[in-house]
């Protein structure tokens, strides 16, 4: 069976709506049932799906999983924005760059966009709307900030990458720093010139801030430092070899945990067996495609599908501008109709090797790919940040689409800067 009727088999299965867990694992096991002489037989597909789980840099995804939303219930997202709202309310377009912020630290402490989307936005949307900024603009800002959950560190779908290239999980985690900021940077500049040019309703603001100033700012700081110590306690572990990604997750976790029972008192002990039955429920749908993911990964590599992939571009697209800039389309294109983790596992074998033969470096294109994957989580058809948002305000997937159309600019402004600019993404690594 060849590669192409291969992926038409698996595009079908996406289009009526076949599980993309259980579309991996029939198209991985394909080729070995029609051709009885290929290697990838029933039994390897099976021995690949446990094997690709069985990796101990892995153990880290369930753990932020599990921080993330022990963080969700002890209400933390509330404390990082009240602290930025109060240095940045009174300023211009004060009240969306706190978002952003928020977005950014909590990104910093889940690992994942979706999971941002849902902290920050449920608390964050009413205000934006209460203090009179339309529904559909303070629904897109969440779910396009919300996007930075898996571009600053630690991330989920670096992990995956890790996992996929064997490069280094530390590495990819401080290479993402810069570009998360940067993103950033351009999505307060267009919160500041979308409220320049539609305004702002100053007097209920102004309101709000008063509320927030009478509290008094030790008040503030003491409630919010704890919020605010976590991504640093998490990434200190990591860069000061206190303890390996993996490891800094488990205390990530305890860390939310401690806090959230014995300092906000946000949650209580019966909680935490509801608390770890989400969390096994959000994890147990990921590890499934993992395992089918890297079965699949593995069959194409065997059908030498990542060679004749690369010997094709390389023979039509000679020039590394244009390589790159094909290679940005094809993952963008891929983003909006595939689950992130899945099209990691998937492409980085193939592409990995097309772009080290033009001399970029592994954990660059790794950033690369993860940020052309981020902006798939605010495009539809599949855009998982849009669905979250559009359940926390009943505002139509599409018409957040639409709202999101200058920040998704913006965002692909900082590919192109990350593609062709490589010391953005590694000049913390040397």
């Amino acid at each position: 069976m060849s590669a192409v009727v291969v992926f038409i088999i698996f595009a079908i299965c996406l289009v009526i709506a076949i599980p993309i867990s259980i579309s991996l694992g029939i198209v991985a096991v394909l080729p070995g049932a029609f051709d009885a002489s290929f290697t990838a037989s029933a039994g390897y597909v099976i021995r690949s799906m446990v094997g690709g789980i069985d990796s101990f840099p892995l153990l880290a995804v369930p753990m932020f999983v599990l921080a993330g939303i022990l963080m969700a219930h002890g209400k933390i997202s509330e404390k990082l924005f009240d602290v930025f709202v109060y240095f940045l309310g009174n300023k211009r377009a004060g009240i969306p760059c706190a978002v952003i912020i928020t977005c950014l630290f909590y990104g910093a402490i889940s690992g994942s966009a979706p999971a941002t989307v849902a902290a920050v936005g449920s608390m964050t949307i009413p205000l934006l709307i209460e203090l009179g900024y339309e529904k559909d603009f303070s629904t897109a800002i969440v779910a396009v900030a919300g996007g930075l959950g898996v571009i600053i560190p630690p991330s989920i779908p670096f992990i995956m990458y890790a996992m996929a290239t064997g490069e280094s999980v530390s590495e990819l985690f401080l290479a993402g720093i810069v570009p998360g900021m940067m993103i950033s940077a351009l999505l307060i500049f267009y919160a500041y010139y979308y409220c320049r040019r539609h305004g702002e309703d100053r007097e209920k603001i102004q309101a709000k801030m008063d509320q927030l100033k009478a509290k008094g700012f030790f008040n503030i700081l003491k409630e919010s430092i704890w919020a605010l110590l976590s991504p640093v306690i998490v990434l200190g572990c990591i860069y000061s070899g206190v303890a390996s990604p993996t490891e800094a997750a488990v205390i990530s976790v305890f860390y939310s945990l401690f806090v959230s029972l014995f300092i906000y008192k946000s949650i209580k002990v019966k909680q935490i067996w509801g608390i770890m039955v989400e969390a096994m429920k959000t994890y147990a749908p990921i590890l499934f495609i993992l395992a089918t993911s890297t079965a699949f990964s593995r069959v194409l590599t065997l059908m030498q599908v990542p060679q004749d992939v690369s010997a094709w571009i390389m023979t039509h697209f000679s020039n590394e501008i244009v390589l790159l800039l094909v290679i940005n389309v094809v993952l963008l294109i891929v983003g909006m109709v595939m689950d992130t983790t899945p099209a990691i596992l998937i492409l980085s074998p193939i592409l990995l090797p097309i772009v080290e033969h033009v001399g970029m470096n592994p954990i660059h294109f790794g950033v690369m790919m993860i940020v052309n994957l981020a902006v798939g989580f605010v495009t539809p058809p599949v855009g998982v940040n849009l669905f979250v948002a559009s359940s926390l305000t009943n505002v139509p997937m599409m018409q957040i689409a639409k709202k999101a159309m200058p920040m998704i600019g913006y965002f692909m402004l900082a590919l192109l800067l990350i593609t062709f600019i490589p010391a953005i993404s590694l000049c913390l690594l040397s």
